[in-house]
């Protein structure tokens, strides 16, 4: 037995067909991982970034009305906040102009359309983490099948042999061990990923719950005062 009889491609490439498929599901999972982590950490990130963006507009003095104007037009590169913000004031325009004055009305009007825009951004920034916790929760597992059933074939083949010695016992048990190791290889960056992204996602959304009743605030403010959206 020599150093390159026991390197890891030497090991993969002697390893059973079942070991190999193992390890193949492995390399697949972990890229597939690394993809969604990537996309998911751009995709929180810009969703932070115009969250602050806008709330720093919002709480400014700029009018209500500007800003919906300002949201419309930036409908494709608006954060989750400002599309929540948009169809709420969206609902309540409508709403005004079918002649509907009611104060409740408006304000349950527009709080369901925020609502509904607030579970359709949470659905979309969660979106791949139940993928990330499934590898997280099973690649150990399947490394961990790989391992048995490599040593399992190992010792299926020294049966026949009189003698037997480490030097006879290790490629096999090596070989399988590399398995366990792929697996976990595979698990922890996706554990660590979606503990983080579900960290950030639970405080996005506590800040857009939060924006929410704070805008519903401001129109009940406004509608209670002069029974118009125009500034706060």
């Amino acid at each position: 037995m020599n150093a390159q009889d026991m390197s890891i491609t030497h090991l993969i490439l002697n390893a059973s067909w079942v070991v190999q498929a193992v390890m193949v599901i492995l390399v697949v999972g972990s890229i597939a991982s690394w993809a969604t982590i990537f996309k998911k950490s751009m995709l929180l990130k810009d969703a932070r970034k115009l969250n602050g963006e806008f709330e720093e507009d919002f709480w400014s003095g700029a009018s209500l009305n500007d800003l919906y104007t300002a949201a419309v037009q930036n409908a494709r590169t608006s954060g989750p906040l400002e599309r929540m913000f948009a169809n709420g004031m969206r609902e309540f325009h409508k709403l005004r102009e079918r002649q509907i004055h009611n104060a409740n009305t408006l304000l349950d009007g527009s709080r369901r359309a925020m609502m509904a825009s607030f579970n359709r951004e949470m659905d979309a920034l969660e979106n791949g983490l139940s993928f990330l916790g499934t590898v997280g929760s099973i690649a150990p597992y399947v490394g961990l099948f790989g391992t048995v059933w490599g040593i399992m074939h190992a010792f299926t083949g020294f049966a026949g042999m009189e003698q037997i010695s480490l030097a006879t016992v290790a490629p096999g048990i090596a070989e399988a061990l590399v398995a366990t190791a792929m697996g976990l290889f595979t698990a922890i960056p996706a554990v660590v990923a979606y503990n983080r992204f579900s960290r950030d996602v639970d405080r996005t959304a506590i800040r857009m719950e939060t924006f929410g009743d704070e805008f519903t605030n401001i129109l009940q403010r406004n509608l209670g005062a002069t029974q118009s959206p125009s500034g706060h």
